[in-house]
């Protein structure tokens, strides 16, 4: 996988976990807290589309994965 697929699977990941974590329903919340780090993910992902710069995409270069188009 390249670069921006990480960053599309790990910010996927993080937002079905906080989502987890956070719904009061869900057989492994924890706090309704939980969801602010939904809000961030998604503040960061229009972040990223309106800048053309993500924070995820260069730790993830720096370590070795490769660009992708």
């Amino acid at each position: 996988m390249s670069s921006w697929q990480f960053v599309r699977f790990i910010a996927g990941i993080f937002i079905l976990l906080s989502l987890a974590f956070g719904i009061p329903g869900s057989p492994v919340y924890i706090n309704q807290w939980w969801l602010a780090f939904t809000a961030f993910v998604g503040f960061n992902l229009m972040q990223s589309a309106l800048t053309k710069w993500c924070l995820m995409e260069t730790i993830l270069r720096k370590l070795g994965v490769r660009a992708g188009c």
